[in-house]
C-alpha cells in the first residue's frame, strides 16, 4: 500500500519542500486515499496513503512518534505487526493507532534499525531521528516494495516509483549502457542497483542504508538463505518435504489475510493461484472474491485459460469474475500500463496485469496472487539444463539458456554511444554465481533468479500494475521462511515432474489434479505477442518520432529490418524483438526524457 518519496540534504540548505510535493503528487495513484508532507532541518518527506490496516486518521503519514522523536513514511504491509505490537507493549510502548506504521516507528524505537529483522512483510520505509537526523531507508526481504533514489553533491532523494523521482526535477536521465546492455539481454531485467537511466538507482533488497547529516552512509544486507542441505533436514523424504512446504505456504496464505478491508485473489486458473484459493479456502474465507483475465486470439494463439480458473473457482465456490479484454482497447491501455511502469518491461502481461488490476480494484483493494512460484520451486524449462553442469561451468551455461541473445548480437543493434564495453550481463550472472553458501549449479541458478531476476522482473510487474489502480497485491510465495525451506530443498525433488515436483505433490493434497497436471499456463496477450493490430501501429509512430530518432539508440538499419517483418524476430526466450525495441521508446518518450 501506499507511496513515499523524500529528499535529504547535505548542504547546509533546507529541502526543497516544492519538489517533495511534486513526487508526493506522482505518486497519487499508489495511494488515492491520503496525503502527507512533512520537514524538518535537513529533511522532507512525502506520503500517498492507501488504507488497508486502519482506516482512520490516526494512521495517517508521515507519521511522527513524540516518545521516541522519529518521523517515518512507509510503504507495504508487516503482516505480523499484531504481534510485534504485544511484544512491544510488554516491553512498555503505548501506541495511539491500530496501524502498522505505527508498530514499525516503535520497533525502531526498540531495536534500531535491527527491527528489519523481525518483520515479516513487504515494506520499503524511511525513518528520521529528529535529534541526530539520522535517516535510516530499507527495503524488506525479496524487494517487493521498491525504493528509487538519485542524488548529488547537494542532496538525496527517493521515492516509491521512477517516474516521482522524474516530478522532482534534476535527474541525469542519460541511459546507462550496462543497464541498458541487461535490458537487452535479460528479457528487460535490470539488476539492482542499476536502472536504465544513469542518474537514478534502487535500493537493493534485503537491505538497511543509514544515511547520516554529513552525507556519509553505510548499507547493510541483512537477509540471504543459504542454498544448501542442513543438518535439521537430515532424514526428510519426499512426503516430509511435501508436508512441509504445504505446511509453509499455510502459514504464509495466512499471514496475508490481516486486513481491514476484504482480500481478493488474481486466479489464471494455474497450480500457484489455484493453491492460494484452496488454502484460503481451508482457512475458511467464505465468498471468496477471485478475478481471470482474457484477450482475443491473434495468429492462431487462444487469449484466454478461462477453463482453468473456471474450474478451480467452482471447486471452491469463490466470487469468481472473468474479465475479457477485446483487441481494440489495447492500443489505448497501452500508454497507460507504460505511464505506470518505474523501468520498461517488455513482458506482454505487464499490460494483461494493468487491465486486470484496472477491473479488479472497482471491487477489492486488497488481493493475493501467484508470482514467484516458478523461480522458488524451479518450475521453468531451463533449469534441469543448469542442474546438468559443474559449478564452473554454470554462468556460460546459464547465458545460453537464459539470454535473450549473446553479446556480440548487440552491436549490431545498437549505436556506438550506447554500447558498453563489456559484456555486462554475463558479468553480473558471474559475480552472483561466486557467492557463497550455493551448493550445486542449480542452487546457484534459483538464488540468481530469486534474489535478482524474480526481483525486477514479475516482482516490479505486479508492484507497478496493482498500485497503480490502487490495489495492493500480496505474494505469498515470497514469504521468506517459505523462500528459505524451499531454498534448502533438495534440487531434484523441485525438478521432478517436470519442474515444481514438490510443489505440485503438495497441490495434489488440496486440489484436483487435472488443475496440478495441467500444462504451464501465463496471462496470454497474443495481439503483443504478435504485433498485431492497433499495437503495431502505436510501435510504428514511437520509432518513428523525432525523440527516438534524435536520441538514436538504434540502429536504423537494424529498425527497418524488425519493421519490415513484425512477427518474425524472436529473442531466444520466445520474445518478440520489435516489441523490445519499441517499449523502451515507448518508455522514454512517455515519461517526457529526451
Amino acid at each position: 500500500m501506499c507511496g513515499l518519496s523524500g529528499e535529504i540534504r547535505f548542504d547546509g540548505g533546507r529541502p526543497d519542500v516544492a519538489a517533495v510535493e511534486r513526487m508526493t503528487d506522482r505518486l497519487e495513484a499508489r495511494g488515492p486515499d491520503g496525503r502527507g508532507v512533512w520537514s524538518q532541518g535537513a529533511v522532507a518527506l512525502g506520503h500517498r496513503r492507501l488504507k488497508i490496516i486502519d482506516l482512520s486518521e490516526r494512521g495517517a503519514q508521515p507519521m511522527t512518534d513524540p516518545q521516541g522523536r522519529l518521523t517515518g513514511v512507509f510503504n507495504g504491509c508487516i503482516y505480523n505487526y499484531q504481534e510485534l505490537r504485544r511484544e512491544l507493549e510488554d516491553l512498555g510502548h503505548r501506541f495511539f493507532s491500530t496501524s502498522d506504521t505505527e508498530v514499525l516507528l516503535k520497533a525502531y524505537l526498540q531495536w534500531g534499525a535491527g527491527c528489519v529483522d523481525r518483520l515479516f512483510g513487504m515494506f520499503a520505509f524511511a525513518v528520521v531521528e529528529q535529534d541526530t537526523g539520522r535517516v535510516v531507508l530499507a527495503r524488506d526481504r525479496l524487494g517487493i516494495k521498491p525504493l528509487y533514489l538519485t542524488e548529488d553533491s547537494r542532496r538525496l532523494r527517493f521515492a516509491s516509483s521512477l517516474p516521482a523521482l522524474l516530478a522532482g526535477g534534476g535527474v541525469d536521465t542519460s541511459l546507462d549502457p550496462a543497464a541498458l546492455h541487461q535490458y537487452l539481454s535479460l528479457h528487460a531485467t535490470v539488476a539492482a542497483p542499476r536502472t536504465v537511466l544513469a542518474g537514478v538507482r534502487k535500493l537493493p533488497p534485503a537491505t538497511v542504508l543509514t544515511v547520516e547529516p554529513d552525507g556519509s552512509r553505510r548499507d547493510h544486507r541483512y537477509w540471504q538463505p543459504s542454498y544448501t542441505r542442513r543438518p535439521e533436514h537430515e532424514g526428510m523424504d519426499a512426503a516430509d518435504w511435501r508436508d512441509a512446504v504445504l505446511e509453509s505456504l499455510r502459514t504464509a496464505v495466512r499471514r496475508r489475510m490481516v486486513a481491514d478491508v476484504p482480500v481478493g485473489v488474481l486466479l489464471s486458473g494455474g497450480l500457484d493461484s489455484s493453491l492460494i484459493v484452496a488454502l484460503l479456502a481451508e482457512e475458511g474465507q467464505k465468498d471468496l472474491a477471485t478475478f481471470s483475465v482474457g484477450f482475443e486470439s491473434e495468429g492462431g494463439e487462444q487469449g484466454d485459460e478461462f477453463s482453468y480458473s473456471d474450474l478451480v473457482a467452482r471447486r471452491f465456490s469463490t466470487d469468481h469474475r472473468q474479465i475479457m479484454v477485446p483487441s481494440d482497447r489495447l492500443a489505448n491501455a497501452l500508454d497507460r500500463a507504460v505511464a505506470a511502469m518505474s523501468e520498461p518491461m517488455i513482458s506482454h502481461d505487464t499490460v494483461a496485469f494493468h487491465l486486470l488490476s484496472e477491473q479488479v480494484s472497482k471491487e477489492v483493494r486488497v488481493v493475493q496472487s501467484g508470482q514467484g512460484a516458478d523461480e522458488v520451486f524451479a518450475g521453468y524449462h531451463w533449469y534441469p539444463d543448469l542442474a546438468a553442469v559443474p559449478r564452473e561451468e554454470e554462468p556460460e551455461t546459464y547465458a545460453q539458456v537464459y539470454f535473450d541473445r549473446p553479446h556480440a548480437d548487440l552491436a549490431r543493434m545498437l549505436q556506438p554511444h550506447v554500447l558498453a564495453d563489456h559484456d555486462a550481463s554475463s558479468a553480473l550472472v558471474r559475480e552472483h554465481m561466486a557467492e557463497d553458501c550455493a551448493e550445486t549449479a542449480l542452487d546457484a541458478a534459483l538464488r540468481l533468479d530469486t534474489h535478482v531476476m524474480l526481483v525486477d522482473d514479475p516482482v516490479k510487474r505486479v508492484d507497478n500494475k496493482n498500485m497503480d489502480w490502487g490495489l495492493e497485491a500480496r505474494v505469498p510465495f515470497l514469504d521468506h521462511e517459505l523462500v528459505e525451506l524451499a531454498a534448502a530443498c533438495p534440487p531434484e525433488l523441485k525438478l521432478a515432474q517436470d519442474g515444481k515436483g514438490v510443489l505440485k505433490d503438495a497441490g495434489r493434497q488440496v486440489l484436483p489434479r487435472e488443475v496440478v497436471d495441467r500444462p504451464k499456463g501465463y496471462f496470454p496477450v497474443p495481439a503483443i505477442r504478435h504485433m498485431a493490430g492497433p499495437v503495431l501501429d502505436r510501435v510504428r509512430e514511437a520509432l518513428s518520432a523525432p525523440e527516438a530518432r534524435a536520441r538514436g539508440i538504434f540502429r536504423e538499419s537494424y529498425v527497418a529490418e524488425l519493421l519490415a517483418a513484425p512477427d518474425a524476430h524472436r529473442t531466444k526466450r520466445g520474445a518478440n524483438t520489435l516489441w523490445q525495441v519499441a517499449l523502451l521508446e515507448i518508455w522514454l518518450q512517455t515519461h517526457g526524457i529526451h
